[in-house]
């Protein structure tokens, strides 16, 4: 099962390969070059020995020109050895950076519950460490590879030409180093993978627990942390030992194999040459090519040690750029004209789990320009009710219609286009104050985005910083409170002011006073325009137009803040725990 996905991962980057088969082919011929070069100075060296016949008679000229010979192809070999290095270099980093562009663009493609079950640090890990060992599996593997191969037929050509009784008895034991090889390199793809799986891991913890350092301080959860770093940091220094232990045995058992060929070429080469059927010299060209040939098997075994990693690694990134991508847009997408924002959903049906249904039958009409609050216990099926609104995920059954028009027969960019979020969880990229306001509006001048940030009340605090707008901030804001982020999602949504709003817990993490102000904006923001606001806080939702209170995926009670106080049911209870004295 290990060599059918071996092979499968090896079509996959031999595939990836075959735009650069010019820098291929052009490899190929500096190595056939500088092999060519290399493998002619023992000729030299063994016809410059033979001009010593005996002291006193020794041919200085000949030999002289000899070794002016060996002197230009060693040079030629190097300096066609630097330039296939510079065209393996090139095509190696092309190739990674082609699939770590794959991968990058395959994340963006790929649906939210993928994205939900994989650790981020251990994605990183595929597309970051997983490339950057494949890379160096497969640099190494073009630069010996290539040579090692025309290395062992050059020698078995001149050594034949030389000698064929001796060429035969390298040809006859040399292949023991393959089977040696071989043998220990199916072992050893499996350790590798594992040993791949186990640094993702890895990675994903250390992600996690940097990522959330406060929490785990705020918890006194580090000891628990570490304990769970070291556990599996103890499982990826076994596993990584392993896997090297049995690769690294390849090299000394081919050696061993490798001084067994030299020293029976030795022995009948000496035999031969008692016996006068060859020179000193053709015997030294022997020693010397038995070497050469010899050479490259060890120089392959490692690079199969190598490969065995390289393609563990290229195996789960592939297995990433291969996940299943989210379902596609209409063919001949339908486009509403100008968005008014009338909502009608029938029969709605979603689970993130088939045994245990979230939201079941959901039925909803919205008029264009109403403001619909959700409220209800955690877990009821809020958020997920606004993610299907705005299709991080499709509904299994029912519909949704925007204006008239399914959204599973719009593009979601369309959708989403007539559609501002500010969540409770807010999301900054590293870059100015200015970049991240104007993200949804990227051509926005200047005073459009003034103008938004004072809307949001994110104005004042903007011009404290050292560099105002022009401020740089790290990932997820940086030093920001979280209040301040927030403020900054809002200036963005202000920005844009789509027709229809979802605003998920969006003052969550607001003071009350700054509450208010904010309040008064959205109400500025949401005139004419529909909007979805899901509040715990049921202070923020006294004036939407309809509440809908949900409970287990249901909407259970429908109406206006003082319908429903007047009810007495579930939304009186929960309106009468917060605020009853």
């Amino acid at each position: 099962m290990a060599d059918e996905k071996q092979m499968t991962t090896l079509k996959k980057v031999l595939h990836r390969i075959k735009p650069y088969t010019s820098g291929i082919v052009l490899s190929l011929c500096s190595a056939a070059v500088s092999v060519v070069m290399s493998l002619y100075i023992p000729v030299l060296i063994g016809r410059a020995i033979d001009c010593i016949v005996e002291a006193g008679r020794v041919d200085f000229a000949r030999m002289g020109s000899l070794l002016t010979q060996v002197v230009l192809c060693a040079l030629a070999a190097g300096l066609v050895q630097w330039g296939m290095r510079e065209i393996n270099n090139r095509i190696t980093f092309q190739v990674t950076r082609d699939i770590r562009n794959e991968a990058f663009r395959h994340i963006q493609v790929l649906p939210l519950s993928y994205l939900d079950s994989h650790p981020q640090g251990e994605l990183v890990s595929r597309v970051i460490t997983d490339v950057d060992t494949f890379a160096d599996g497969l640099l190494m593997g073009f630069t010996q590879f290539f040579t090692g191969i025309m290395t062992i037929l050059g020698t078995l050509i001149i050594m034949l030409t030389i000698h064929p009784v001796i060429a035969l008895v390298v040809i006859l034991v040399t292949p023991l180093s393959l089977v040696v090889a071989a043998f220990i390199a199916k072992r050893t793809y499996s350790m590798f993978t594992l040993q791949s799986a186990t640094r993702g891991e890895l990675t994903g913890i250390m992600d996690e627990a940097v990522g959330e350092i406060k929490v785990v301080r705020a918890f006194g959860h580090e000891k628990a942390s570490l304990s769970q770093f070291d556990e599996v940091n103890e499982r990826l220094d076994k596993a990584s030992l392993q896997a090297v232990f049995f690769s690294s045995l390849t090299n000394p058992c081919t050696r061993f194999v490798n001084s067994v060929v030299y020293a029976l070429v030795a022995l009948t080469g000496a035999l031969f040459c008692l016996a006068g059927g060859i020179t000193v010299g053709s015997l030294t060209i022997l020693l010397n090519y038995a070497n050469q040939y010899t050479k490259p098997f060890n120089e392959i075994s490692g690079v199969v040690t190598e490969l065995q990693n390289a393609l563990a690694c290229a195996g789960r990134v592939l297995d990433l750029i291969e996940a299943p991508e989210r379902s596609a847009d209409p063919a001949e997408p339908k486009k509403p004209g100008k968005v008014e924002g009338s909502l009608e959903i029938r029969d709605l049906k979603f689970s993130y789990t088939p045994d245990k249904p979230l939201i079941d039958d959901f039925q909803l009409s919205v008029k264009p320009g109403q403001r619909i609050a959700i409220v209800g216990p955690t877990g009821c099926g809020k958020t997920t009710f606004i993610n299907l609104l705005m299709r991080f995920y499709d509904p299994q059954g029912g519909s949704i219609c925007l204006d008239g028009v399914n959204t599973l027969d719009m593009t979601r960019r369309d959708l989403r286009r007539s559609v501002g979020m500010v969540l409770q969880d807010t999301w900054l990229k590293a870059g100015t104050i200015r970049d991240n306001i104007a993200m949804g509006k990227p051509d926005a001048s200047m005073e459009e985005i003034v103008a938004a940030a004072k809307q949001a009340h994110a104005h004042s605090f903007i011009k404290r910083l050292p560099q105002g707008y022009d401020t740089l901030i790290g990932e997820s804001g940086g030093s920001l409170s979280q209040g301040q982020k927030q403020l900054l999602c809002i200036a963005r949504v202000m920005l844009c002011l789509p027709p229809m709003l979802f605003l998920d817990e969006a003052t969550s993490s607001i003071d009350t006073r700054t509450e208010v102000r904010i309040q008064k904006a959205f109400d500025t923001m949401m005139q004419g325009r529909t909007t979805f606001i899901v509040a715990h806080r049921l202070s923020t939702i006294r004036e939407a137009d309809v509440i809908l209170v949900m409970k287990d995926g249901h909407i259970i009670e429908q109406g206006n803040h003082q319908t429903l106080l007047a009810k007495g049911g579930f939304y009186a209870n929960l309106y009468e725990s917060q605020f009853a004295h």
